[in-house]
């Protein structure tokens, strides 16, 4: 009876990703949709990391931060958006092997906590030179930025590591459709026929330690530079500085609430759908607005972007 029930327990080798369903013809719209956000999103991306490395004026500890940045909302749009592009393509549903679930949802996790520190570390940064201008470069120097973007990958890394060594413990024996559009950690965990108690536990404490922790620090940062422009005397100098600050707290707004409230709240089948909508905020969203809000819309890069276009225009009639 006991080897009849573990032959049972390992009979389930791959899922099928149930995504958004059958929507028809509105599947080729969605596939477009999001195949667009993905172009968009790796090439506005990789222009921020290829224009901060050209130009010298750019290597400053800002955009040392936003080019990390940049280069892990690569890795982590390529995570998620390839296979849902696949699966609309093909039906708008698709398998994947256990095997697979678990690396995506390695990649995934890895990432998103890493951008929770490095988004706070950013905030620091930003208070550093807002509040505190004078002791800038000495607080803010080349050895204390590397070691703050390792400690952020180092903080993904440890949070992820727990989280797959536990669910590698776990046995499959069905259902094997997971009601989401990639392998996230509650769908995932809901088809297991092992006791899941401890995991669960395990994992809204370390949401707390890796998302509210970091999302905390970003606030506060916030808090003090907000406070230090409601200080300056200009007006224009006031309404330019509220809209940076503004557009950065929307996006982190964004990113932390959407990926707290998916994660800390219980699941129930009733909020299944919404956690598939509120979902697409942090993994296609965020990697799409991000270049835009702290990069793009930036003077620097502008005329850092406008010289490379003259660089390669000279270069061309050459």
């Amino acid at each position: 009876m006991g080897k009849a029930e573990e032959e049972n327990e390992t009979t389930v080798t791959e899922f099928l990703l149930l995504g958004f369903g059958d929507l028809g013809d509105l599947q080729w719209l969605l596939f477009l949709l999001f195949l667009v956000i993905y172009i968009v999103t790796m090439v506005g991306n990789i222009l921020i990391v290829v224009l901060v490395v050209v130009d010298y004026h750019l290597h400053t500890p800002m955009y040392f931060f936003l080019v990390n940045l940049s280069c892990l909302e690569i890795c982590y749009s390529s995570t998620i958006l390839p296979v849902m592009l696949a699966n609309l393509f093909h039906g708008g549903q698709g398998t994947i092997s256990v095997t697979g679930c678990l690396t995506q949802y390695y990649f995934f996790g890895f990432l998103a906590v890493s951008e929770f520190y490095l988004l706070a570390v950013m905030s620091y940064d930003r208070y550093l030179a807002i509040c505190k201008p004078l002791l800038y470069m000495v607080l803010m120097n080349g050895k204390v930025c590397l070691q703050l973007v390792a400690g952020s990958w180092v903080c993904g890394s440890l949070a992820t590591n727990i989280t797959i060594y536990l669910l590698h413990q776990l046995t499959f024996c069905g259902p094997t459709e997971i009601n989401h559009f990639f392998c996230d950690f509650n769908p995932f965990l809901n088809l297991s026929c092992s006791d899941t108690h401890t995991i669960k536990l395990l994992s809204f404490f370390l949401t707390v330690l890796f998302s509210l922790l970091p999302c905390l620090l970003t606030l506060t940062s916030y808090g003090y530079i907000i406070s230090a422009i409601v200080r300056i005397p200009s007006t224009s100098g006031r309404q330019k500085a509220f809209s940076t600050c503004s557009s950065h707290l929307i996006v982190v707004s964004i990113f932390y609430g959407t990926i707290i409230l998916v994660y800390m709240f219980p699941e129930t089948e009733a909020l299944q759908d919404f956690n598939k909508v509120f979902s697409l905020f942090y993994t296609i969203l965020t990697p799409l607005f991000n270049p835009l809000i702290y990069s793009l819309r930036n003077r620097e890069v502008k005329v850092a972007f406008r010289k490379a276009v003259a660089r390669f225009c000279a270069f061309e009639r050459i």
